[in-house]
């Protein structure tokens, strides 16, 4: 039997400093816990069924970053680190802890840095997709789609060809969107692209447990990034998902659910709590 999920709400909060965030919320908040999802630069519609797939077990907040799909960012949020504060205030906002949070890409990325910096211990664990956000040893290239152009980006995101859009068969309103989410990526993932130099040495400081998830044919991220990436945490597992790109999630929903499933119940809740 197929089970329906709920349609998601969407609202806006306020939080400090004036920064307002577009969120969408799957599911109900029974108990104060939840799952963070944070997109990437193809923003917040890519994680969207993800999320759906995830709020039968749990409540999920999808926020939409400043300055994706039409919302307003403040020129003074222009880093990952900025985007990684401003989300610890929207756990603070919401109420919630045990939260995991999952990051697709730079989402990823965000999601580290919430972990560096949580300080009041809301996070229980990170799940990442192929993310980015360190060099990697010996350096390994994160491909810019702001470079290779819609084509090309879909042909190396995707594993599927069935799967990779069509830019011919956008609109003009669509396309507008995507050039203004790119501008926007392009402001948080700075200057060297989508990456810290700095980071990496800095992970050895989350102690929660992480996931890092990588799609074998990600022409995006390699395949060896994502597991120089997980070799930076101290309690990292490593899994790459056959048949899939950049967005596992998306090529291997099943796969990416079952191994969620099953560090959940080695490395989250063990006891079965």
């Amino acid at each position: 039997m197929t089970v329906t999920a709920p349609a998601p709400t969407t609202r806006t909060i306020g939080l400090r400093h004036g920064l307002r965030v577009t969120v969408q919320e799957f599911g109900e908040n029974r108990d104060g816990t939840g799952v963070l999802v944070l997109h990437g630069g193809a923003g917040p519609r890519s994680v969207a069924g993800f999320a759906a797939g995830l709020s039968q077990h749990a409540h999920v907040v999808v926020p939409t970053h400043p300055g994706f799909d039409g919302t307003a960012r403040p020129d003074d949020l222009d880093t990952v680190a900025d985007l990684a504060s401003s989300y610890l205030d929207l756990l603070d906002e919401l109420g919630l802890h045990g939260v995991m949070v999952v990051g697709s890409s730079v989402g990823g990325w965000i999601a580290a840095e919430m972990a560096l910096r949580d300080t009041g211990s809301r996070i229980s664990a990170l799940v990442l997709l192929g993310s980015t956000g360190i060099t990697s040893e010996p350096p390994l290239e994160i491909a810019n789609p702001a470079v290779l152009g819609p084509v090309r980006t879909g042909e190396l995101a995707f594993h599927n060809p069935d799967l990779r859009p069509d830019p011919t068969a956008l609109g003009d309103e669509q396309k507008a969107v995507m050039a203004a989410n790119q501008r926007t990526l392009a402001v948080y993932a700075g200057d060297p692209f989508c990456h810290d130099p700095k980071l990496r040495s800095r992970l050895h400081r989350v102690t929660v447990p992480v996931l890092v998830l990588a799609g074998e044919q990600d022409g995006i991220v390699p395949l060896e990034y994502g597991r120089a990436l997980a070799d930076s945490f101290p309690r990292a597992t490593f899994r790459p998902v056959p048949e899939a790109g950049h967005f596992p999630h998306i090529e291997q929903p099943g796969a990416v659910f079952a191994a969620i499933g099953d560090f959940v119940g080695a490395e989250v809740t063990p006891d079965g709590e």
